[in-house]
């Protein structure tokens, strides 16, 4: 019983972190705990279930300073990315069981953050799934523009978070993929306003 009032304890903490509702004003946050509260938000998408084997997290967290920036909306954009990995790593599942075919290689999202100079921060999100390829990463961040099945996605994810990184914090936000690689975001933020 103990275990379980923890854990609503860790899972209301993480919900009220992640949407810092009262903080729609540019303030110092910790990026690390708002990655933190979104992985715990999405813990039970990552763990194993009948039809899914599940997805491990590596984390490799830098030494960064608390940033000015709007929390609320950062965490959003984690969600949107880290969510789309998910989704990928389960469609790519449930065509491998179509196809009996195995898969050897264990579901990894890889996130690392570090001081890119004295005024920025990187933060980069890797996954081992499927590939995307450059006619679709050409479009990944256009409004409406979905991969996934009808009822599954509007397409207003990636828009959105391509929004909150280049205009509300002047960053940058990028999509890599290549065969066998997987897909990696790189998000790039300054530590404060110019």
């Amino acid at each position: 019983m103990k275990t379980g009032a923890n854990r609503i304890r860790d899972i209301v903490k993480s919900l009220r972190l992640f949407s810092r509702l009262d903080e729609a004003e540019r303030k110092l946050a910790d990026i690390h705990e708002g990655i933190d509260s979104t992985l715990m938000i999405l813990q039970s998408s990552l763990k194993s279930k009948p039809d899914f084997s599940g997805i491990q997290v590596i984390k490799k967290y830098g030494d960064l300073p608390k940033i000015e920036c709007y929390p609320g909306q950062l965490n959003q954009v984690f969600m949107n990315i880290i969510a789309n990995a998910i989704d990928a790593f389960e469609e790519e599942e449930n065509k491998m069981l179509l196809l009996a075919v195995g898969q050897d290689e264990i579901s990894t999202i890889k996130i690392s953050t570090k001081m890119l100079d004295s005024a920025w921060v990187e933060i980069r999100i890797a996954n081992n799934g499927p590939e995307i390829i450059e006619s679709v990463i050409k479009q990944l961040f256009d409004p409406f523009f979905t991969t996934k099945s009808v009822g599954k996605g509007t397409g207003l994810g990636l828009s959105i978070s391509y929004q909150i990184i280049t205009e509300r914090h002047q960053g940058q936000l990028l999509c890599i993929s290549a065969p066998g690689k997987g897909t990696e975001f790189i998000i790039k933020i300054p530590i404060s306003v110019r």
